[in-house]
């Protein structure tokens, strides 16, 4: 692989999600039919079949599996911090630039009842950081998962009921970051950040310094497709939220208001969504439509985590785990 395809930061979005996705569904015939049953509980969600139950703000533990070939990729606690910070703000609708929001959609800003914490205790009942790092002599990772596997020169996942596992290390070919939707192996699931687009401090560089890739893939990990229904440019592809806008593929960059696509006018393109391909400094909001999914992807596959979620973050814990 050309050097130029490891080293550098992306000059536009790119996220393996949808090919991790394509490859699972040709692999495994379980990953095919839980997939198939989530659709059927989202869709029941969607279509006010089956209401949500859930009134309280759901705290997520996380793991940040810190995979490095040098010390410049092993990114602090600090750098971890922002990156958490930034999930708060954009799962509770309280970042600052949600006043961005075109004032024709400032009423389907949602509010996920979603926050995060680093976890507090592993596996095994221990105090932890939440935070592990392995040293490695793999020079960069793309979307087959090896970076989830110790074996393969990355980290093994915690347990996926009850932790959101997320690997940050040097992705190759430009890619930015990858999910896993529910309903996949245990021990692959979560996301993959490069360590460029990771945070808002330290190796974090425009225009993925702002942390909003890793909010892109926590909400394909809750079961949210792009915003452009991966159909191409076609205007045929949906994903299966009725108060986004079809339109005709990804956006990149920082499109104005508004940008029209497949007789989607006068509003156009939801390009400020986060299920978009636009620079960090373009993305801020979730809608009502997708919050529903995620109620019905927490009511189903990932329920687990609503137990694990009960554990309250501590204000400080010891050392992680170094390497």
């Amino acid at each position: 692989m050309d050097t130029a395809d490891i080293v550098g930061t992306p000059a536009r979005r790119r996220c393996g999600t949808e090919d991790v996705h394509r490859r699972l569904l040709n692999e495994s015939l379980n990953y095919r039919l839980n997939r198939a049953s989530i659709e059927n509980l989202a869709f029941a969600f969607a279509t006010g079949e089956q209401q949500p139950t859930r009134t309280e703000v759901v705290h997520i533990p996380v793991v940040v599996h810190i995979v490095h070939q040098n010390d410049e990729q092993n990114v602090s606690d600090e750098q971890i911090d922002t990156q958490i910070a930034v999930l708060n703000d954009d799962f509770r609708a309280t970042n600052a630039d949600v006043k961005h929001v075109p004032p024709v959609w400032q009423g389907l800003v949602a509010d996920a009842r979603l926050e995060f914490h680093r976890a507090t205790v592993d596996p095994d009942g221990n105090p932890t950081t939440g935070v592990t790092r392995r040293r490695t002599d793999v020079r960069a990772f793309s979307d087959d998962d090896a970076v989830k596997f110790t074996a393969r020169g990355g980290a093994d996942a915690w347990p996926a009921d009850r932790y959101l596992n997320i690997w940050v290390c040097q992705l190759s070919g430009g890619l930015l970051g990858y999910a896993q939707f529910p309903g996949g192996p245990p021990s692959t699931d979560g996301v993959v950040i490069t360590y460029t687009g990771f945070g808002t401090i330290g190796t974090a560089k425009a225009p993925f310094d702002r942390g909003r890739t890793t909010t892109h893939e926590i909400g394909h990990w809750l079961n949210l497709f792009h915003i452009g229904g991966d159909d191409g440019t076609g205007c045929s592809g949906t994903d299966f939220v009725s108060d986004t806008p079809n339109q005709a593929g990804q956006n990149f960059g920082t499109p104005a208001f508004p940008s029209i696509t497949c007789n989607n006018g006068p509003n156009g393109d939801m390009f400020m969504n986060y299920m978009d391909y636009t620079d960090d400094v373009a993305m801020f909001m979730f809608t009502h439509g997708q919050i529903l999914r995620v109620e019905a992807c927490l009511a189903g596959p990932r329920q687990g985590l609503m137990t694990a979620a009960g554990r309250a973050p501590a204000t400080s814990a010891p050392a992680g785990n170094e390497a």
